[in-house]
């Protein structure tokens, strides 16, 4: 019973704060308590700090209520929490200092890090890392290069932009790229660099398998509902369960090389400051 009164009153001194929009709108022209749970009190100039200037009154009086509310909500759940723990539970210092020690330890790692991280990867790292693991590069999804278009099924534009965008030549490719840019709705090209299919297939608002089981000689057709055409040209792919091809892969390689590096810093930092420590009599085993 005791602790429903508790809480009732809190609830009480925070909806007092909370009446009408209208007394929110009046705390804001005044410099003074705009909400208070308990002894906690928040201020106008607290509210200041978060609204930005220029909003209607409106905006600004529904901005504040949610901030005094959520404000209000994190004092009573702490007043409750403080009343309901145990001594032992309230009792967070040794979390904070463990966190403390954590994040110091971090910090330090970083500045040690950005400091000697050589984050240089040839192209010959690449190739040597993807030979001697080729096995961990199978894919789980195609991957495909591809140019895509979108456009009103009734365009003038889209049979030459369809017979350009499967071209080898490059000012065909150029020329599509100009008549899109004019008249598709989107018209995007990845023929340079591979693709996950499913990249394409959200294009076509499909999953990769639905749309891949569309294709026809490289084309990949779709018309919706609102008459819009999703067209795409599907230049190179390499099928699920094949070895990705080194230049998919190779940011995942540079990232992988990069990061052995960094391991291998931190590895040797650990040991040489325990060897230092050692040397200098801070660190001893009775």
């Amino acid at each position: 019973m005791k602790r429903t009164l508790q809480i009732l009153s809190l609830i009480l001194i925070v909806l007092s704060a909370l009446v009408s929009c209208r007394a929110i709108s009046s705390f804001l022209n005044d410099d003074e308590v705009v909400a208070a749970v308990g002894s906690d009190k928040l201020y106008r100039h607290d509210l200041d700090r978060i609204i930005p200037k220029g909003l209607s009154v409106e905006d600004s009086t529904s901005l504040a209520i949610q901030y005094i509310n959520t404000w209000a909500s994190e004092l009573v759940f702490l007043n409750i929490a403080q009343q309901q723990l145990s001594k032992s539970d309230r009792d967070v210092s040794k979390e904070l200092e463990d966190y403390r020690k954590s994040l110091l330890k971090y910090r330090y790692e970083n500045l040690y890090i950005n400091e000697r991280l050589d984050t240089a990867v040839s192209n010959e790292m690449v190739e040597d890392y993807f030979q001697r693991h080729i096995d961990k590069f199978t894919l789980q999804r195609p991957v495909l290069k591809a140019r895509f278009l979108r456009i009103p099924s009734d365009s003038p534009s889209l049979e030459p932009i369809r017979k350009r965008m499967s071209s080898d030549s490059p000012d065909e490719l150029q020329q599509a790229d100009s008549i899109a840019f004019s008249s598709a709705l989107k018209y995007n090209t990845w023929d340079g660099r591979w693709i996950d299919a499913a990249v394409l297939s959200r294009e076509f608002s499909l999953d990769y398998s639905s749309m891949l089981s569309l294709q026809k000689s490289g084309w990949i057709e779709l018309t919706d509902t609102t008459g819009v055409t999703n067209l795409a040209y599907v230049v190179a792919m390499v099928e699920k369960g094949k070895v990705a091809p080194l230049d998919f892969v190779t940011p995942e390689i540079k990232d992988i090389i990069i990061s052995t590096r960094k391991q291998l810093l931190l590895s040797t930092l650990e040991r040489d400051l325990l060897e230092e420590a050692r040397d200098n009599g801070q660190f001893v085993i009775y």
